[in-house]
């Protein structure tokens, strides 16, 4: 060994962990290189590293071609796996047996790529004996695959060796296939009726993924979309890994002790995340609002919460009030997030007038229309019932709660009874409020809207404006009097609109209004239109089987009729009295020639 002008570093004292693999493999020939990994020093011999690690070759090398200095010890920084996997590596180059497993695979992997222990040094090297065990064993099975992707995640350095040899990309794919496989395996036992899995949920492996880290997660997910697994066990997979990661952030008092914002941070990751690969099927409300109100809490992005919005907005006629209420967590504003809820009836109405306006281009007009207006209907009745209920607070301001009221066209709310009873509600748990600011908010009810029992507690109600109890008793007047005339329904109500459009207020009348009041004009006519069609269409059916029953009829029908009109024919000509007889007795004689100019002619004249 040659000597160098500075003394060589004082070798490290092996540890218990690193001499007793020192003792095993080492009990008569003393080492003549010392690697530190981790701390931890290993008393090796160059000759079997040389023979397998192309770095170790690398570095004896370099030692070769410079006499000054012998390479006697070295470190080796950031090593895959640590002092463990590195024993293990070194096992290998020994020739001494160790069993590879799902729980060291990856970082055996790794540690080989590390030490460039390829073919081209050594035949059935350590890279080809991992790989070999990956393709064969690993990728082949969907739990194996997920056991060894998340131990990628004890191999992160300041760069991630792992995914520099692709392992957690081929797990996600072996995942995904595996899913669709067993996707399509579980379906066919099912046809034919040979499935001995009992009760026993499609997606048994869900609960495997949820022990996945949320970026490994999302990469799976997206990997079995592509390949074509079902969206409802996608957001059966999603509800659960959001369910288990999600823990401990249901509302401000326990989001109060997380640990200075980290965890909020990983928590907010998981629901953008989460919400980025929702399928572009229908996703259940109940975990959309759930989603939203752990956003909200959490502060989540403007594009995380807008989605959610949207996704609501699609199925809005369908929300419980329960669902609606989402509490706010900042300080000295109102109770429940009422922007929230705005900006969700902005994306349904907008939904609406989108279906509205492709409805022309679609043959099924009619359908399409009136199923556009059965949702503003119930969306009119669930807002109503929310402006209730969020009414009573006090910290509510009047121009969220009238934005609330104006943004629904007129025509959704068929009577005013819910939105009366909001307005009173509010009122009440608002006793400051000016008098100028409660004849705005009660110009919003429609008293001919009010059913009689609401105009009854209307006209004895202290808490309104005098002006508008004028109003409801000057409609009760008027609908006694259309009960008294006689007259009802549609045609009262008419007479009613025009004698208050003609001199009473009846609330404020804008261009807004007037074109809701003819749009809904408009779809009343096209659904009439509708009716008469199909009508005329099963009228023109009722004709064709009356004709056809007429021509199976033809033969004796024909004769019977044609008998008939001879004989009406004859007494319409023929008829009255002795001359009539003389007539018919001189007409006997010259048959044939009358015959031919008048019986068959006049006959026939009659039809």
């Amino acid at each position: 060994m040659g000597t160098s002008d500075n003394p060589p570093p004082a070798p490290v004292p092996p540890t218990s962990f690193s001499k007793s693999f020192t003792t095993r493999i080492f009990s008569d020939v003393a080492g003549d290189i010392t690697i530190v990994v981790d701390g931890e020093p290993f008393l090796l011999h160059k000759f079997p590293l040389v023979a397998r690690c192309g770095k170790i070759r690398k570095l004896v090398a370099a030692e070769m071609k410079d006499s000054s200095r012998t390479l006697s010890h070295t470190e080796l920084r950031d090593f895959p796996g640590g002092s463990h996997t590195f024993e293990l590596a070194m096992k290998f180059c020994y020739g001494i047996n160790f069993e590879i497993t799902i729980s060291n695979v990856v970082a055996l992997r790794c540690a080989a790529g590390y030490l460039e222990m390829t073919e081209d040094h050594k035949e059935e090297n350590l890279i080809a004996r991992t790989e070999s065990y990956l393709e064969q064993v690993v990728f082949r099975s969907l739990e194996k695959s997920v056991e060894v992707l998340c131990s990628c995640e004890l191999l992160l350095h300041p760069h991630d060796i792992a995914e520099a040899y692709h392992v957690p990309e081929r797990c996600v794919e072996a995942i995904a296939m595996n899913a669709c496989r067993e996707q399509l395996v579980l379906g066919l036992s099912r046809l034919n009726r040979t499935s001995q899995r009992g009760d026993s949920p499609p997606e048994w492996w869900i609960q495997d993924l949820s022990a996945l880290r949320i970026d490994y997660y999302a990469r799976v997910v997206s990997a079995m979309a592509r390949t074509g697994l079902r969206s409802e066990s996608i957001i059966t997979s999603l509800m659960h890994y959001s369910q288990e990661s999600l823990k401990g952030i249901r509302n401000r008092q326990e989001r109060t002790k997380l640990d200075s914002g980290t965890i909020e941070n990983e928590q907010r990751n998981v629901v953008e995340a989460i919400v980025s690969l929702f399928p572009n099927d229908k996703v259940p409300l109940s975990f959309l609002f759930g989603m939203l109100r752990v956003g909200v809490t959490i502060n989540v992005s403007v594009s995380c919460r807008f989605e959610l919005e949207m996704r609501i907005a699609h199925q809005l006629e369908r929300v419980s009030l329960d669902d609606l209420l989402i509490p706010v967590v900042r300080d000295e504003e109102s109770m429940y997030d009422v922007e929230t809820v705005h900006r969700i009836l902005v994306c349904f109405l907008k939904r609406i007038e989108d279906e509205e306006r492709n409805e022309d281009d679609n043959e099924t007009e009619s359908l399409i229309d009136s199923t556009c207006h059965s949702s503003l209907l119930k969306v009119g009745l669930i807002i109503d019932a929310y402006l209730a209920e969020i009414a009573p607070d006090p910290f509510l301001s009047l121009n969220k709660f009238t934005d609330l009221i104006e943004i629904l066209p007129d025509y959704v709310r068929v009577t005013h009874d819910g939105l009366y009873r909001a307005i009173d509600m509010f009122l009440k748990g608002h006793p400051l409020l000016t008098e100028q600011e409660c004849k705005s908010l009660c110009q919003f009810v429609d008293t001919k809207k009010l059913t009689q029992e609401a105009c009854s507690h209307a006209a004895q109600n202290d808490r309104l404006p005098v002006q508008m109890v004028v109003r409801v008793l000057y409609s009760e007047q008027l609908r006694l009097k259309n009960i008294v005339s006689g007259e009802s329904g549609e045609e009262g109500m008419v007479m009613s609109s025009q004698k208050l459009s003609s001199g009473v207020p009846s609330g404020a009348t804008s261009p807004r209004d007037t074109y809701a009041s003819l749009r809904r004009e408009n779809k009343e006519l096209k659904l009439e239109i509708s009716r008469v069609r199909v009508r005329l269409s099963e009228l023109e059916k009722e004709q064709v089987l009356m004709k056809q029953g007429m021509i199976e009829k033809s033969g004796h029908g024909g004769t019977l009729l044609t008998s008939l009109s001879k004989g009406i024919g004859r007494m319409s000509l023929f008829g009255g009295g002795a001359k009539e007889e003389k007539r018919r007795k001189a007409n006997r004689k010259n048959r044939p020639r009358l015959k031919g100019k008048t019986g068959i002619n006049r006959t026939e004249s009659m039809f």
